[in-house]
């Protein structure tokens, strides 16, 4: 009995000594992997944006919280004196839109049950609180019959100064693009629409496009968006490696692992947004081993770490911007020297900022080599188009030595002939001195341009200002206030057209004068006095914007009026 008992005791403390030992190897064996965690953890931007899962659980929670008329005109618990006067300022903005343009707005209000990207950007063109009173008082012509120049007509006859851009698309004006678009079909006309052969100005093309990225190959795609997918199929094919790391705010199209959060049903299991220009991102990518390419907006420079600023998010007066060269291109060349080191391919994505940096677009400008660069945009003279340059050894889409192991790509419009003949004319343009010269100037000139606008609303003591980064513009607010989305209204009764993100992104072609800049200045600042004048700035109840916070997060509990 005593021998049996001693035997079962000795059974038990080997067992609890192998658990024990076990479980501090377990323990061990977790560290690191715990570690890297913390340390992926850290390297997040500490805001919503910066945690994708976080910020999609809370949208699916948020409820809809829609003002009537009174509350609309006293969100920030103005005196009724100050609602007053921003009624009559309302009214009157919107007889004038309606009268103004009441065939372009009927068309637009026919066009927008069948079109669901005109009822989103109808309704998130202001805060959502807002936007049912906007949506009925306030519409907004979205039918254009005409461009000359950098004028728009609507279907009313009523002309716009565009401050769209297209999106990012007018770089050297419209007048330009219509003569892509015009020479370029005559180029391949004799060939037409015939798909899934090449037309002779493919190689033409395809060499000059190498030569300014400075890559080996490339191929071509129908939108930007499926360029940079393209661009991350290839970088995993080639390091057998799983997650892409994107920075945070930074727009890469909108298929689903690139745009993690709101907007995407799905999780982005395979992407890490890390926060930009930070030394922890850094140590992300030097310690993790699933990381297969890193992409870059070049865009970002203008607002780190911050998404595109629409108005439709334009809740307070925190939204800022500035662009600092120097940084940035620091901030590039440490990116490139991790990557190097960890063998993981550095994308630029340029389908936005494209050629506007200049013919050799970031990576010239910045004087930093990537692996792969996207173009779209402006690179298809007018037309639709996504581009993917890289080097050799990151292109290729298929094994010699396995010949079933392949990355497959193709699309049916991919070298579209009328394509191809508006990129060789756009191409012809790029390599033109006066086009190079214009593009080399575009800092200087944007430069000048910004420091007088400031200087002018400045001088006027109106809360606005602007930031740019070569031709694209933004504008951000200095006085806490709720209603800082209603300026794009008083700009379009000035006749200035924006995009559906509204004052958040101006973009400029060349083709703009200084003569042509001071018009635009000259309305800007007539909205500006209005937007004052009509009360809209006034902030004495919610006087900072912690306690515009604050008052929506009561809204949203459902604990305000």
């Amino acid at each position: 009995m005593t021998n049996d008992l001693f035997a079962a005791s000795a059974t038990s403390a080997t067992l609890a000594a192998a658990l024990g030992a076990a479980g501090l190897l377990t323990a061990l064996a977790l560290l690191p992997a715990g570690w890297r965690r913390l340390q992926l953890s850290r390297a997040k931007h500490p805001s919503l944006a910066g945690h994708s899962r976080m910020a999609v659980r809370l949208a699916r929670l948020m409820p809809r919280r829609s003002f009537g008329d009174d509350r609309f005109f006293r969100a920030d618990d103005a005196p009724l004196e100050v609602s007053a006067r921003r009624r009559a300022s309302f009214e009157a903005l919107s007889r004038t839109l309606t009268e103004r343009h009441p065939k372009s707005i009927a068309a637009t209000q026919a066009l927008k049950p069948g079109l669901p990207d005109l009822q989103f950007t109808s309704s998130y063109r202001v805060p959502p609180a807002f936007s049912a009173v906007v949506q009925r008082s306030l519409p907004l012509g979205a039918v254009m019959t005409a461009s000359d120049g950098h004028w728009l007509t609507d279907l009313d006859g009523e002309r716009f100064i565009d401050l769209a851009g297209s999106y990012g698309v007018n770089l050297f004006g419209y007048d330009f693009y219509r003569r892509c678009i015009d020479e370029g079909a005559a180029r391949v006309a004799a060939l037409g629409p015939v798909l899934g052969v090449y037309h002779p100005l493919v190689e033409r093309n395809s060499q000059r496009i190498l030569a300014h990225a400075g890559m080996d190959q490339l191929s071509f795609h129908m939108s930007g968006t499926e360029a940079v997918m393209q661009a991350v199929r290839l970088a995993r094919y080639h390091t057998g490696k799983t997650h892409l790391v994107r920075f945070c705010g930074a727009y890469h199209g909108w298929w689903d692992e690139a745009q993690p959060g709101p907007g995407n049903p799905l999780p982005a299991e395979r992407t890490y947004t890390l926060r930009d220009m930070h030394a922890r991102s850094l140590q992300v990518l030097r310690t993790r081993r699933d990381i297969a390419c890193v992409l870059v907006n070049p865009l970002q420079a203008l607002h780190p770490n911050r998404p595109a600023p629409g108005d439709g998010s334009l809740v307070d007066s925190s939204r800022r911007a500035g662009f600092d060269r120097q940084a940035y291109a620091a901030w590039l060349r440490e990116l490139r020297e991790v990557c190097t080191e960890r063998g993981i391919a550095l994308i630029f994505d340029e389908v936005f900022m494209g050629f506007r940096l200049g013919a050799g677009g970031a990576q010239a400008y910045f004087g930093v080599r990537a692996d792969l660069v996207t173009y779209g945009k402006t690179l298809g003279g007018g037309l639709p188009v996504g581009v993917v340059c890289g080097r050799s050894a990151w292109m290729k889409r298929y094994r010699e030595e396995r010949p079933a192991d392949i990355c497959f790509a193709r699309g049916t419009f991919n070298t579209h002939p009328y394509v191809m003949g508006a990129m060789s004319v756009f191409l012809d343009a790029l390599e033109e001195p006066q086009w190079q010269e214009r593009l080399a100037m575009q800092d200087q000139i944007q430069d000048a341009r910004c420091a007088q606008l400031n200087a002018a609303l400045e001088a006027e003591d109106l809360p606005l200002r602007a930031a740019h980064m070569s031709s694209v513009w933004t504008l951000y607010y200095l006085a806490p206030s709720r209603y800082n989305w209603m300026l794009q209204y008083f700009m379009r009764a000035q006749g200035l057209a924006l995009s559906w993100v509204g004052t958040g992104r101006m973009i400029f072609s060349t083709e703009v004068s200084d003569e042509d800049f001071a018009e635009i200045q000259r309305r800007l600042l007539i909205a500006a006095r209005a937007m004052r004048d009509g009360g809209w700035w006034h902030n004495a109840a919610l006087p900072s914007n912690r306690a515009i916070k604050r008052r929506m997060l009561m809204e949203t509990l459902g604990w305000a009026g």
